[in-house]
């Protein structure tokens, strides 16, 4: 009896052994956890915590601990980029509006010296005044439409549409300025409608922007086109011209918010750099994707969008 009951106590004794050792291992490695987090926060590092462990738990609580870690870059370098944006946004405004004003200023003067200019003169002076205005007054309602686009409550009412009808109608608005452009159009719209769930106001706006980008950019190669056209479960519109191209270090950028055309394209415009950010906005609320396809000089710079065919 007394040789079991020695037995029953050594036995408990060792398992009180193994249990404080395990937890004395825990909190050695918790606390090795702790340290390391805080110097990884100090340094603002992109470190994970590494600390080598048998323990379930506490590999458990590792992975988690470095999954956060993770989301916490992620949302240090989003606010990175939005706020380099949003810098980008302040100059290039700032320089988008401050040219127009000085020029519609030098015109003003101008005209309060009556002595200065002939009549002829003075007409000319005010159809540039009248045209220069109009273009900031354009500028300052992208600006604002976009900021309306990125607001979390716009919403535009969507419906089944013809993508044939509103790029025929697109392209007939823009064809006496082509023409006059000496370009040679090449269209392709299928006779048969193809529709999806979308909004024609919005589509419209799209294809504006990218038909005049075309237009602007790619008159020196001679030649507009637009396709209509079926892919898979997809409707497709392409917008294309052969003129100079995008080069390749631009073409992943050209949809963001205010990275200017003029970057991209021609070192000779001054763009706004809103037009192509609106299309993509717009044709992500008609869920929907426009891409930059391909683009080599002087053969295709292919703009695409592309809708999920109405089916029923």
């Amino acid at each position: 009896m007394v040789l079991l009951l020695s037995v029953i106590i050594a036995v408990l004794v060792g398992i009180i052994g193994v249990l404080f050792y395990r937890e004395k291992k825990r909190n050695l490695s918790i606390m090795e956890i702790t340290n390391k987090i805080s110097d990884i926060l100090d340094r603002n590092t992109a470190e994970k915590v590494l600390v080598p462990t048998g323990d379930h738990a506490v590999r458990q609580l590792l992975t988690q601990i470095n999954r956060l870690l993770d989301n916490k870059q992620k949302v240090f370098a989003d606010y990175a980029r939005t706020k380099d944006s949003q810098k980008k946004m302040i100059s290039n405004m700032s320089h988008d509006l401050k040219t127009p004003l000085t020029v519609i200023l030098g015109y003003t003067e101008k005209l309060n010296d009556k002595n200065a200019l002939t009549a002829q003169e003075e007409e000319q002076v005010i159809q540039r005044l009248n045209t220069k205005v109009n273009s900031l007054i354009t500028l300052l309602n992208q600006f604002f439409d976009l900021v309306k686009i990125e607001s979390e409550d716009y919403d535009i009412p969507l419906s089944k549409i013809s993508l044939s009808e509103v790029c025929r109608n697109s392209v007939l608005e823009f064809y006496d300025l082509l023409v006059s452009r000496n370009l040679r159009v090449e269209i392709d719209i299928p006779e048969q409608p193809f529709y999806f769930h979308g909004n024609k106001d919005a589509l419209h706006r799209i294809l504006s922007n990218l038909i005049s980008n075309s237009i602007r950019y790619g008159s020196d190669g001679g030649v507009f086109g637009l396709t209509v056209r079926e892919e898979g479960k997809y409707v497709v519109v392409d917008v294309w011209d052969r003129g100079k191209g995008i080069a390749e270090i631009h073409q992943e950028r050209v949809f963001e918010r205010l990275y200017t055309l003029d970057d991209a394209r021609n070192p000779q415009f001054q763009g706004s750099g809103l037009g192509l950010s609106i299309s993509k906005r717009l044709t992500e609320e008609m869920n929907g994707w426009i891409s930059l396809s391909s683009s080599e000089p002087y053969q295709k710079t292919i703009f695409t969008c592309k809708f999920k065919k109405f089916t029923f």
